[in-house]
């Protein structure tokens, strides 16, 4: 079989290019006017410079995609839409010809028309998608699941289910985490714009004055001065810090040491742990359901916790699994998963409701979090309101103390 490179156009009038396996020009023709493109030229070449050829348009697809990003929500719109045209009935090449129609962002687009391409010359649609960093493991796993049973339709709709739900719960903990970083750097600009223009006019004053000032006065005229003429270091001492706690934090060491610290925070350790024990439930439930087998659902579902205590425990339920023990018991053990989890995990393994049990799950602790993430974020205004007031009164009474003492003495 040869390889040949084509241009030409679709029905819409737009240019189409690209390289494809045939037997001959005529059969690649005929192949695409079955797709609705019009071929204009096709020209056989050598198979590596073309193989390099389709490799650097792959790299330029890739870098494309850091100029229009692919959201889950498109992704789950885009696979909620194949569900709906397979469970109809369509053939798999003219949905996806469906597909590429209705899309409006140009990388998915391309990204589909490849894999349209792919699977028009024999690959499976979870290898046609396994080539597209976009699609995750579950994803791609997902989909291999449904080929090999043939549910695809079924598997494709609750693909789109577990997106959509995993995309909300994101955007809640996000939420949560950026209001009050936000506020926070609000309140460290305010306060340095106070402390380098506002204080160092008001303190003018005080330099012909023979009277001792007060420690907290002392102490704000040296933090003021010192951010005036050396602002530049703080500066750079904030981005060395930074690089070497990026550094750190994709070590090893330095990665399990930081997922620890966090399960240990206040407040937010525990939202970060429902977070994690939530995204376990819903994805392994998700995956079984797929019928994507128990050990390959294990290792997918280690990749997706991301927290190195809880992929620890994941390691033990899959060695586990693999002596033929249950899944409840090393969950138990790790000491990460509240006894409600494990309980419910154990009876629907008893029951043969295990995928039923850990979608009840998912949906408890993902209610769970929304509550939390409610209360923390009604509670974080007044408290950064009263800490920013804090902040400015003692600014302001370091500089009323010496004017009230001068006051005095005048008198």
């Amino acid at each position: 079989m040869a390889v040949y490179e084509f241009k030409g156009f679709d029905q819409q009038g737009r240019a189409k290019q690209g390289i494809r396996e045939a037997d001959s020009p005529r059969s690649l023709r005929t192949a695409l006017r079955r797709e609705g493109i019009l071929v204009t030229e096709i020209q056989e070449g050598d198979e590596s410079a073309l193989e390099a050829k389709k490799g650097w348009l792959n790299k330029k697809l890739r870098l494309s995609l850091l100029f229009e990003r692919i959201t889950v929500e498109d992704l789950s719109l885009v696979t909620r839409q194949l569900a709906t045209l397979l469970q109809a009935g369509v053939p798999m090449i003219d949905s996806l010809t469906a597909l590429i129609e209705q899309v409006e962002k140009k990388n998915l687009k391309n990204i589909f028309s490849q894999i349209k391409a792919e699977v028009n010359e024999g690959a499976s649609l979870a290898d046609a998608m396994a080539r597209h960093s976009c699609f995750s493991n579950v994803f791609v796993n997902m989909v291999r699941a449904g080929e090999a049973s043939g549910t695809l339709d079924v598997v494709l709709q609750r693909l789109a289910d577990f997106t959509e739900s995993q995309a909300q719960l994101r955007s809640k903990v996000i939420g949560a985490l950026t209001y009050p970083l936000v506020m926070m750097i609000v309140a460290l600009v305010v306060l340095a714009i106070i402390l380098t223009t506002v204080v160092p006019r008001i303190t003018r004053i005080f330099e012909h004055s023979d009277m001792t000032l007060p420690f907290v006065t002392r102490l704000m005229l040296g933090v003021s001065n010192f951010m005036q003429s050396y602002w530049w270091l703080l500066v750079i001492a904030c981005i060395a810090a930074s690089y070497g706690f990026s550094r750190w934090k994709i070590t090893e060491k330095g990665r399990a040491k930081w997922d620890r610290l966090c399960l240990k925070v206040p407040v937010f350790g525990p939202i970060i742990q429902m977070v994690a024990v939530a995204r376990f439930s819903r994805t392994l439930s998700t995956l079984l359901s797929s019928g994507v087998p128990l050990l390959t659902t294990l290792q997918i579902v280690r990749n997706v916790v991301a927290s190195e205590p809880l992929e620890q425990a994941v390691d033990a339920v899959r060695d586990a699994v693999r002596e033929g023990e249950d899944i409840a018991t090393p969950l138990r053990k790790s000491g990460l998963f509240p006894p409600m989890v494990t309980h419910m995990i154990a009876i629907g393994e008893r029951s043969g409701q295990l995928e039923e049990m850990l979608t009840r799950v998912a949906n408890t602790y993902e209610q769970r979090v929304d509550g939390q993430v409610s209360t923390l974020t009604s509670l974080l205004e007044p408290i950064m309101i009263v800490l920013m007031g804090g902040i400015v009164g003692i600014i302001l009474f370091s500089v009323l103390l010496p004017m009230m003492q001068m006051s005095k003495l005048a008198q």
